[in-house]
C-alpha cells in the first residue's frame, strides 16, 4: 500500500498538546496509482499514430532491354516537369506530336481536369482502350511536382502511368 506521510519534530521545546502537534492523517495513494496506469492504458490504446505517406510505384527489372516498347500514339500523354512550378504537355511522340506543347497549372482546375478530359477523349477515339501517361521531371523540377503530378494522375484513375527522362526535343519544348 502507496502510502504519503509527513514526519515533523518539534524541536527543543517542550510539547504542548496543540492544533499543530496533532498526528497528520496518512493518504492512501493506491487507487491514484491504479487510476493513473488506466488512464496511460487507455490513451495508448485509443491515440492512433501518424501513419507515413508513401508513393506506390512499380517499377521494372533492371535486366537488359532487348526489345522496345511500342506504344500508340493516340494513347500518349506526354507531361514535361520543368522549373519555376511549370508543367508543359503534349500528345503523341516527341518527334512529331499529336498536339502543340501547352502549358497547364497544377491543381484539380489544371491538370486534374487535362487529365480527365484527355482520358475520355482516349478511351471513345480508341475503342476503350486506356490512355498512357508519361511523366518526365526535367534538371530543374523539384519533388513536390513529381509528387503533384503522379497524384493527379492517380486522383484521375489513370492506371496506365511512367516516369521516365526528358529528351532534348523536349527540353526544346519547354
Amino acid at each position: 500500500m502507496a502510502e504519503l506521510t509527513n514526519n515533523q519534530k518539534v524541536g527543543g521545546k517542550k510539547e504542548r498538546r496543540s492544533i499543530r502537534n496533532t498526528a497528520v492523517p496518512k493518504v492512501d495513494l493506491t487507487a491514484m496509482v491504479d487510476l493513473a496506469f488506466l488512464l496511460i492504458t487507455f490513451f495508448m490504446l485509443t491515440t492512433s499514430l501518424n501513419t507515413p505517406n508513401q508513393l506506390d510505384i512499380a517499377m521494372p527489372d533492371k535486366g537488359p532491354i532487348t526489345e522496345p516498347i511500342l506504344m500508340s500514339e493516340d494513347r500518349v500523354l506526354n507531361l514535361i516537369l520543368g522549373e519555376n512550378n511549370e508543367l508543359t504537355y503534349y500528345r503523341g511522340n516527341a518527334d512529331s506530336p499529336k498536339t502543340s506543347p501547352q502549358k497547364v497549372a497544377y491543381g484539380k482546375l489544371g491538370l486534374g481536369e487535362l487529365l480527365t478530359k484527355t482520358a475520355v477523349d482516349v478511351k471513345q477515339a480508341t475503342n476503350g482502350k486506356d490512355i498512357i501517361v508519361l511523366i518526365k521531371p526535367s534538371e530543374g523540377s523539384i519533388a513536390r511536382n513529381l509528387v503533384d503530378a503522379v497524384d493527379a494522375v492517380q486522383r484521375a484513375a489513370i492506371s496506365r502511368y511512367m516516369i521516365t527522362k526528358v529528351n532534348d526535343i523536349e527540353k526544346s519544348m519547354m
